[in-house]
């Protein structure tokens, strides 16, 4: 089937066909039944017709009244009438032999109440002899009706018993019936819904890779393909979102980058002026002094603009052995003309200190840090930058020391890693903000000073290390980020 619709339909036709397949064996075993109580009835009518014969005799005996002969032989008529109008449900319970004896008996007796009858007189011999010939063929026959009143009520009760059994077994048939359609139905129909389900959730929680289809079903296909082409377009504008967050960084950084070029052009100036007014009367030994200085500084000019264009530069994820205090120093020099002349930055970092990774993203969660940090201290305060080489000992990230530290991600595997902390003693974070503080656009500043993507996009790239995050945070204690980072097998100091 490639339908849950036809799926469903089905299962609620196999249900209702079972239920009207047992709604009509369960009637026509209630006719059986019906029928049983019918020819019971006859029976019973029979067999009660047979014991009014015999009372009417007796009475007959005793007080010689024309009433109760007449009684006598309307109950004989009335019996022979059932026997004969009634033939097959009397053959159904007795054999067509004992048919055949008892209405022979009931026309014998008939013969023999005639002939007692014309007789008149009472006490004589014959009488007696013809009396005794009566009761013992009126007892005949009561016996051979109660026998098969007796058979009729053990065949009633037997066929009770059947129903009852069949009922129930019937019932069980249908609640397994059921059961089992429920289980079928639930492994097509239920499960994809909720495999789509926790695909869907894991989405909720950030991860955009596209959905496999796990059915075939027109339904779940639909939804699968227009599920991926929303988390499609999801990427496509998370991409834009975030190139227009780093260009919304590097409009930040161009003021620190200008501020660090003037230095460089500003020796090359001076030393291009120096030049111009000494002309061919300079010193040879200061003139080779003053032109090394110009190709220094145009150096030092030039990797500056190197850097800012390789952050700038749009590539692939592209991971390379990277020093990570050379890293943070050139991050820094970014930001040198954003950082308050009261806010010191300082830096703890083993310069052999080599990390694998795309140095462009690892710039732009530096620089994001770095520069949340120095908002946070308002003008004045202090960040330190500390990293070391550890071992991972399984899914782990970094570990805080206060009460108030949330990880978020994990780290996967063991071996080496690279533990960075960011720490500032600034105002922190309020608890009830820390744990949205990685959402996508979630700020706390205000309209159009903040798009709340900075964090989110921080996490992003660790994660795209194969690394994770943690934050620890009290109002009035600071903020420290921790970034966990895993090394290549193998990898040793530089």
């Amino acid at each position: 089937m490639n339908s849950l619709r036809q799926k469903i339909t089905f299962g609620y036709y196999a249900v209702g066909t079972l239920i009207v397949g047992l709604s009509l064996f369960a009637f026509v075993e209630l006719r059986l039944i019906e029928n049983k109580i019918l020819a019971g009835g006859r029976i019973s009518e029979f067999f009660d017709a047979t014991l009014e014969i015999r009372r009417f005799e007796k009475n007959y005996f005793l007080y010689r009244q024309a009433a109760d002969m007449s009684e006598t032989r309307r109950y004989v008529l009335q019996a022979q009438a059932l026997l004969r109008e009634n033939h097959g449900v009397f053959d159904a319970i007795a054999s067509a032999a004992r048919i055949a004896v008892l209405q022979d008996e009931l026309a014998q007796y008939t013969v023999l109440m005639g002939e007692y009858e014309s007789l008149g007189d009472a006490g004589t011999a014959r009488t007696e002899a013809l009396e005794m010939r009566i009761r013992k063929a009126g007892k005949e026959i009561v016996t051979l009706a109660e026998e098969i009143a007796r058979t009729e009520r053990t065949s009633l009760q037997s066929s009770l018993d059947r129903h009852r059994r069949v009922l129930v077994i019937s019932i069980a048939v249908l609640v397994l019936a059921v059961v089992v359609i429920g289980q079928l139905l639930s492994r097509r129909v239920a499960r994809p819904l909720k495999s789509l389900e926790d695909n869907m959730e894991a989405v909720a929680q950030g991860r955009l890779t596209q959905l496999e289809r796990e059915s075939d079903d027109r339904e779940i296909a639909s939804l699968t393909h227009a599920f991926n082409h929303v988390l499609q377009e999801l990427e496509l504008r998370q991409t834009h979102l975030v190139r227009a967050e780093k260009l919304a960084a590097l409009g930040t950084l161009l003021s620190g980058v200008a501020h660090e070029l003037n230095n460089p052009l500003s020796n090359i100036s001076s030393s291009c002026q120096i030049l111009m007014e000494e002309g061919d009367q300079a010193d040879p030994a200061f003139r080779r002094e003053l032109l090394g200085q110009i190709d220094e500084q145009t150096i030092r000019a030039r990797n500056i603009v190197r850097s800012l264009l390789d952050f700038a530069r749009d590539r692939e994820f592209k991971t390379e052995p990277l020093h990570l205090a050379q890293l943070f120093e050139e991050t820094l020099r970014f930001l040198k003309g954003q950082v308050p002349a009261r806010v010191m930055i300082a830096t703890e970092i083993p310069p052999d200190l080599l990390l694998h990774g795309d140095k462009q993203r690892l710039q732009q969660v530096f620089l994001n840090l770095i520069k949340n940090a120095v908002e946070a201290l308002e003008g004045a305060g202090e960040i330190r930058i500390t990293a070391r080489r550890g071992r991972a000992t399984g899914d782990s990230a970094p570990s805080g020391k206060g009460a108030h530290f949330l990880a978020f991600g994990r780290c996967e595997g063991h071996g080496e890693v690279v533990d960075i902390e960011i720490r500032d003693n600034g105002a922190g974070i309020p608890p009830e903000i820390l744990p949205r503080i990685f959402d996508p656009f979630f700020t706390t500043r205000e309209v159009g000073k903040g798009s709340g993507l900075g964090l989110f996009i921080v996490f992003e790239i660790i994660e795209e290390h194969g690394g994770c995050i943690a934050v620890e945070s009290e109002p009035g204690q600071g903020t420290a980020f921790f970034i966990r980072l895993p090394l290549p097998a193998g990898e040793h100091h530089a």
